[in-house]
């Protein structure tokens, strides 16, 4: 099969692993910049250009795209899906996920456990606020980020109104979430291939640190989920539309509850804790879906 793997540093762990499982089970694989790519949009002819040339048609396109170019990178992808190339996740579930709101409120919908979540942009009135999640210390976060970033601990009722506040002031959109105290600095991130879990590891936050991002000095080891667990994982993905992805959760006193579904997840982390070639897999499902045009959307959303 001919591949393409859209990136911006295919120095990474997690591009080199797909390249090198591409490679190994015999695929041609490219990896192309989309931030460098340019589109023809026509009727007849939908073409993708990059580095001075039109790209050939790819048999399946491999979608990892940087938070902070999303919209554009999302574009490009749905070019491909117009030209009828396979994409690994579609655009729509891709841009889906990204929004921080839109994805809580389709798991919410879905039924799926989350968070006592209050979405707000100005608020005169931040105590109704913190008081509607359950009162202090309460999880503040920034619609935009990644990686931990835009994430703040309110950790008393002035601190977490100071926070709010702030955040008003310069009109920025917040979500406001309860503090999970029982998961103890620890969340639960399972790997989806194809709507199975392949691997799972437990992340815990270095000392005194409530996020437990590997970015931010977290450790990672291999863990057995629960029933309630896998459900949730797997209810998760299937409401984001996404065929990988990893999902983050929490243990909570009211059972597994979902931070975020991440459809570009960090493979280094989880294939060094669990020894499971989780790109491989990713190849793996793409030799059995792969078909022109065999996309929910087509390209459409």
């Amino acid at each position: 099969m001919k591949l393409a793997l859209m990136c911006q540093n295919a120095g990474l762990y997690s591009h080199k692993r797909l390249i090198e499982a591409a490679k190994n089970r015999g695929h041609e694989i490219d990896v192309v910049n989309h931030v460098k790519c340019y589109i023809n949009i026509t009727s007849n002819r939908p073409s993708v250009y990059y580095q001075g040339r039109e790209l050939p048609k790819y048999d399946a396109v491999i979608p990892r795209i940087g938070a902070s170019v999303t919209f554009y990178g999302a574009a490009v992808l749905r070019q491909f899906e117009v030209m009828g190339v396979y994409p690994v996740n579609e655009s729509v579930a891709i841009t889906r996920s990204r929004d921080k709101l839109r994805s809580l409120q389709l798991l919410a919908r879905k039924g799926v456990g989350l968070p006592v979540t209050v979405f707000a942009h100005r608020t005169s009135n931040p105590e109704e606020v913190i008081r509607m999640v359950g009162g202090p210390p309460v999880v503040i976060k920034l619609l935009e980020g990644a990686q931990g970033l835009g994430v703040i601990l309110g950790e008393t009722q002035r601190a977490a109104e100071s926070i709010i506040q702030a955040f008003s002031r310069v009109n920025a959109d917040i979500l406001v979430q309860e503090f999970i105290k029982e998961a103890g600095g620890e969340d639960i991130r399972c790997l989806v291939v194809g709507g199975k879990i392949v691997a799972a590891m437990k992340r815990k936050g270095k000392e005194g640190e409530f996020r437990s991002n590997l970015h931010r000095g977290g450790s990672a080891e291999q863990v057995k989920i629960t029933t309630a667990e896998r459900a949730t994982a797997l209810d998760a993905a299937k409401a984001m539309g996404l065929n990988v992805c990893g999902v983050d959760m929490l243990r909570s006193n009211h059972g597994p509850v979902v931070m975020e579904v991440n459809s570009s997840p960090g493979l280094e982390g989880v294939e060094t804790a669990t020894g499971v070639d989780v790109a491989g897999l990713i190849v793996e499902f793409i030799e059995k879906n792969a078909e022109p045009g065999k996309t929910k959307t087509k390209g459409k959303g």
